[in-house]
């Protein structure tokens, strides 16, 4: 595949040979990213699963303490006392059948699964964590779950934090079927940079700096 220089020179400033901290993966992906707009940073997990086996799917959600960086809109199925709850709690959408007719009609995707709490009867808590930047995580056929950890504008701190607070979460949600190493490889990159190698076993005290 043919590249731009822009992301030649940024792949040159990336040792592929090294695996990275977290903290320093996070600061050269922001020193790389070349783009003229504010890139989204995505944390991407090769898992050791067997992606067709059904007791080996990877998929939940998890709130990140700094959010995602995105505007969310939220929309809510309630009435009555739920219904007040949902615009107490800044739903920016709220209704029953009403909705339902202006989804069908193409007013915005939709969704709801239990398995990722979007289906539940605390919906001032749901509301909250969507609004500030909760997220969905899926692995793939080929057993990558990529996920947004924030913006290139976040500072390096929020960025790692947030990045830790997803670990942890695909490390709890480990099949108790899957088999042999588990997390195979971590890359860190923007939307328009090059990969940048994590090191899998660094998993507490992310923003210590580590030793040149």
């Amino acid at each position: 595949m043919k590249v731009g220089k822009k992301y030649r020179d940024a792949r040159a400033q990336v040792d592929k040979t090294q695996l990275y901290a977290p903290l320093a993966a996070v600061r050269l992906a922001k020193q790389v990213a070349g783009a003229n707009f504010d890139e989204t940073v995505e944390a991407h997990f090769r898992l050791g699963i067997d992606t067709r086996q059904a007791d080996q799917q990877v998929r939940g959600s998890v709130s990140l303490p700094h959010g995602t960086g995105k505007t969310v809109r939220v929309a809510v199925f309630a009435e009555g006392d739920k219904a007040r709850e949902a615009e107490a709690a800044g739903a920016d959408v709220v209704g029953s059948d009403d909705l339902v007719e202006r989804i069908q009609g193409g007013f915005l995707d939709f969704d709801p699964n239990p398995k990722l709490g979007t289906v539940t009867m605390d919906v001032a808590r749901m509301v909250k964590e969507l609004k500030a930047g909760r997220v969905e995580y899926r692995a793939d056929k080929f057993g990558i779950a990529h996920v947004p950890i924030g913006r290139r504008s976040f500072s390096d701190e929020a960025l790692v934090e947030n990045y830790s607070t997803v670990l942890d979460e695909i490390l709890r949600a480990k099949p108790s079927s899957a088999k042999g190493r588990y997390l195979k490889s971590i890359t860190i990159a923007t939307t328009m940079g090059p990969g940048i190698k994590v090191d899998t076993l660094k998993t507490r005290n992310l923003l210590e700096e580590t030793p040149a």
